[in-house]
């Protein structure tokens, strides 16, 4: 990387040098933005235009923020910020690595913001970040390959806010060989972000762990979804308020699996070419945890464990994971758009907190807990990508394209699935299309104002609550969440099905493995 280059004329554009001898006070800032600038909608026949112009100023925030990586989320959720908090872009600053550096240079001259071409690494981050965060500023992270624990007990040293979208480790941390199994799973990053709270004292700065749309926003659109369950299966409840409240409300409703089921139908003007891996989010993330162990929360319904199946060393541990990658396994699902639909079980956060959190528990004994993990289908263009990966066993060479201003048509319908209860299956979420999430926020795709929607609604509520230490999502107050993120995302629809993962089984082919008494058993949703 070329020597520091303290100003470059009328671009407020850092570069660091390896050793990071970068001094954010030494760089100029872009004087055509006002300090008031807001970012535009252009929201036309959209009837949530009110609700979103409604939201304003959701809070006044004095301090820096920094927003660490500037792929489709870092780039999507700074006009929503913009937007939301009363504050100047000069308090905010970009850092992003090399390949998002044209990127990170087009926001400094649009928007006004502070931007630093430096790449974070695990000899340099404690060096870096104090010349860019103090005591009361916000550190936003968006990056890939960057260790979250890391990160957040650095922030929790400082007095630092802390918000992220996944609990990622430093480079190589998902497909080290040298790891078990069992090293390489999200429930393994999630208790190292969880080990935190072990030393934590009271009043330490709220840091949120993954907190996009999922993980993040799909853990309230499952306590909205079971309050619409009781209330059509004529359950009077209150709104729970405690963790042991919701999970009571979950075994009460009889729910025995949750799928967060996804299907992405935007499609772009270019079709992939051979060599090129599509997405329309970050193509490094997905293909890592592509590559993890196919991973899910462990319901107490489930009668056997499938035969390549691996657990934890902890009992009580919500999750087992398979031994083979996720983006190799497929599960059956369901959403309204789609119908039935067949999905890669790629391991996430949610599958875990989720599970965990539902969990009802009798001394040392899980009582109750549903079977939770992501069932997702991306656009077609990456299913093409991941099945050319797979060829090469996930280890070949290949372009990266990720889509935004390609996307000429779609929706990204991602909800969650609540099986097994009075009537059958519910799905509750977001059928975002790319035309109005473009009008919502710029450099927004469907599926990037799901996320950065939910990475607002994340930052607003932090600086409201700025001393409640590590917090997941599901932790938090849906309402209160979606108060903020709902505006974006609609419309948010539910509805019932009286699809099952038996349907239309064993017409062709006997399949001796099938539960025939007892549809949502894994054995039944897996695709072998």
């Amino acid at each position: 990387m070329e020597q520091a280059t303290p100003q470059i004329s009328q671009m407020n554009v850092l570069r660091a040098a390896p050793d990071c001898s970068c001094s954010p006070a030494s760089f100029t800032r872009s004087v055509s933005p006002s300090d008031s600038l807001e970012a535009p909608m252009s929201i036309v026949n959209d009837p949530q235009a009110p609700a979103i112009e409604a939201l304003g100023k959701c809070e006044l925030w004095t301090h820096r923020i920094l927003i660490a990586g500037f792929g489709s989320i870092g780039r999507g959720v700074l006009p929503l910020l913009l937007r939301h908090l009363e504050m100047s872009p000069r308090q905010v600053t970009v850092l992003t690595a090399e390949d998002r550096e044209t990127e990170a240079r087009e926001a400094a001259v649009e928007y006004g913001v502070g931007i630093i071409i430096q790449k974070i690494l695990p000899e340099n981050y404690r060096e870096l970040l104090p010349k860019l965060l103090s005591r009361g500023d916000f550190l936003i992270n968006l990056t890939v390959e960057v260790c979250s624990w890391d990160l957040m007990e650095w922030c929790r040293q400082v007095g630092v806010l802390y918000v992220d979208t996944v609990a990622e480790p430093w480079l190589g941390g998902y497909t080290d060989p040298s790891l078990s199994q069992s090293a390489r799973t999200n429930l393994a990053m999630r208790e190292a972000v969880l080990r935190l709270r072990e030393t934590e004292t009271a009043g330490a700065p709220t840091a949120i762990s993954c907190h996009g749309a999922n993980p993040g926003m799909v853990s309230h659109f499952v306590k909205q979804a079971l309050l619409n369950i009781a209330r059509d299966t004529g359950l009077e409840t209150p709104v729970p308020t405690t963790r042991q409240q919701w999970a009571a409300l979950a075994q009460t409703l009889d729910i025995r699996a949750i799928h967060i089921a996804e299907r992405d139908f935007q499609v772009m003007n270019e079709r992939k070419k051979p060599g090129e891996f599509v997405n329309t989010w970050s193509v490094n993330g997905f293909v890592s945890e592509g590559s993890q162990p196919a991973e899910l929360g462990w319901g107490t319904h489930e009668r056997e464990l499938p035969a390549d199946a691996g657990t934890h060393k902890d009992p009580l541990a919500p999750g087992i994971f398979l031994n083979r990658c996720g983006a190799a396994t497929k599960v059956r699902t369901w959403a309204p758009l789609a119908g039935p639909f067949h999905g890669f079980l790629i391991t996430h956060n949610e599958a875990l907190s989720i599970a965990d959190y539902f969990s009802v528990k009798s001394g040392s004994q899980v009582i109750y807990r549903p079977t939770v993990h992501y069932a997702y289908h991306p656009c077609d263009d990456a299913v093409l990508s991941v099945h050319e990966l797979a060829a090469t066993e996930f280890a070949g060479k290949y372009t990266e394209r990720l889509i935004s201003d390609e996307i000429v048509s779609g929706i990204d319908e991602l909800g969650v699935l609540l099986m097994g209860h009075r009537k059958n299956a519910y799905w509750y979420g977001s059928r975002l299309d790319i035309d109005t999430a473009r009008s919502r926020a710029k450099y927004n795709s469907a599926t990037t104002l799901q996320v950065t929607a939910a990475v607002l609604a994340a930052v607003v509520w932090a600086i409201r609550n700025p001393t409640r230490g590590v917090i997941e999502a599901d932790e938090l107050p849906f309402d209160e969440i979606m108060a903020v993120a709902q505006p974006y995302v609609e419309p948010v629809v539910g509805e019932y099905t009286d699809w099952n993962p038996l349907q239309g089984r064993g017409a062709l082919f006997a399949e001796p493995h099938v539960v025939r008494d007892d549809p949502f058993q894994f054995a039944n949703i897996r695709v072998l």
